[in-house]
């Protein structure tokens, strides 16, 4: 059985967080995100801090970024993985790249959708040379609003990208849908776009439960589901699925830093 993992339940992912001690963090732009990032210590005692503000990156270290993915991805099967997904969503580096919010550049990496998507699509090809197109997967959040990714352009900017990945044959696009209680919904014209620009599999994720999964599978709008928070609590998820065993509550003040507790070390369901 080939071995698919991430955090979100798919294939090892691939994304590249770039800061050097005593080193402000990189970006395409030099823009403050207007947002707090929680920073634990060893025992999970933190505190909401201010994003720093980042450099710009030049276009040689553009390039250099690239090949750290491809290196990435190579030392991604060298460790036992069978694919590679690159993670382009939820405002990490190549979703930057992606978003008018937070890419101001005037050179060949912004300003048009198609300058904008330029650093994915290279990504992506460094990717698939070391480990095939069949083997690679690509996160994307179109609907993810929040520490300033409301792009105005993103959904076309995202509709772009799906028709050049399509044209390169990855094997499956992942969304990552707003997950909390007034997110904004994936419009059905979204989804029936997304099925037409692109031939690979469709995954979804963002809170789903049994019900709502099995129906946008049965609608064809998604060929797979992605679940991720729920592992936290259940371990034997799919089992307990699959027998109608009721599902564990996770603690989320434990998720952000400290030990094994409160993480990993719920127990499997015991039937009575």
């Amino acid at each position: 059985m080939e071995e698919y993992f991430s955090s979100s339940g798919t294939w090892g992912g691939c994304h590249t967080l770039l800061s050097i001690d005593g080193e402000p963090p990189v970006a395409p732009s030099a823009l403050k995100a207007d947002a707090q990032v929680w920073v634990a210590d060893e025992q999970g005692n933190g505190q909401m801090l201010d994003c720093s503000m980042p450099r710009a990156l030049t276009v040689p270290e553009i390039r250099n970024v690239v090949e750290d993915y491809r290196r990435a991805a190579r030392n991604a099967l060298e460790a036992g993985f069978d694919g590679v997904e690159i993670h382009a969503a939820n405002g990490y580096l190549i979703d930057q790249f992606l978003r008018s919010t937070s890419n101001h550049r005037i050179d060949e990496y912004g300003g048009s959708i198609e300058n904008r998507v330029r650093f994915l699509m290279e990504v992506a090809e460094a990717v698939q040379s070391e480990v095939g197109a069949d083997r690679v997967g690509v996160r994307l959040a179109p609907y993810i609003t929040a520490r300033g990714m409301n792009c105005p352009e993103i959904v076309d900017t995202i509709e772009y990208a799906a028709e050049c990945l399509n044209q390169l044959s990855v094997a499956y696009l992942h969304l990552s849908e707003a997950d909390w209680d007034d997110a904004p919904q994936v419009p059905l014209e979204f989804r029936h776009q997304l099925r037409q620009v692109f031939d690979g599999a469709l995954i979804v994720a963002g809170r789903y439960d049994q019900d709502k999964a099995r129906d946008i599978l049965s609608s064809g709008l998604a060929d797979l589901v992605a679940f991720g928070r729920p592992f936290i609590a259940n371990p034997d998820f799919p089992a307990r699925i699959r027998h109608g065993w009721p599902l564990a509550e996770f603690d989320g003040n434990t998720l952000f830093g400290g030990t094994e507790q409160g993480y990993s070390d719920y127990p499997a369901y015991t039937p009575v």
